[in-house]
């Protein structure tokens, strides 16, 4: 299987990365099993769920691939207008636990950053625990700049309680 039409070299190792232009049974699977590794507290999303995150133009979900042309990380990015020009934010970063260290997350974020910049979007944000080292050191390698901020959260989700 060749890569899709479109899709981009970043990265190293033959690691193609694309956008997903359609929940077929192939990426539902993906994201089946690559959620649970990003988040052991997130419900994976629905075949539906999924089919509304690649249709929606808001945001795109990029997955990356491997030289088998297996899936092995997927990224969202979120573009959207605000008073103060065009912004991007990158969610729900995740590369499959066999893949990490070949340069599948530095491939999706390049990705993402490239299309932000064709969106004209004046800031890519980002958000990582402080526990992922890992994750950290490859964005400020990349370039991003840890902010003096505060992150504030409202949980909209009903208690499991």
């Amino acid at each position: 299987m060749s890569p899709a039409p479109g899709s981009k070299r970043y990265g190293h190792d033959g690691i193609t990365v694309e956008a997903a232009v359609t929940a077929d049974p192939e990426l539902i699977a993906a994201i089946v099993r690559l959620v649970p590794q990003l988040s052991s507290s997130a419900r994976v999303p629905t075949a539906y769920e999924i089919e509304g995150i690649v249709e929606s133009q808001a945001t795109t979900l990029f997955v990356a691939r491997d030289a088998g042309q297996q899936i092995v990380g997927a990224l969202t990015l979120a573009v959207f207008r605000a008073p103060t020009g065009v912004r991007a934010w990158i969610e729900d970063v995740v590369v499959d636990g066999a893949a990490r260290g070949a340069g599948v997350g530095s491939a999706l974020v390049e990705a993402a950053v490239d299309e932000a910049r064709r969106a004209e979007a004046r800031t890519v944000d980002l958000t990582s625990r402080g526990d992922r080292a890992e994750a950290n050191h490859l964005y400020q390698r990349l370039g991003f700049e840890q902010r003096e901020t505060n992150v504030y959260r409202l949980s909209l989700e009903p208690s499991l309680a």
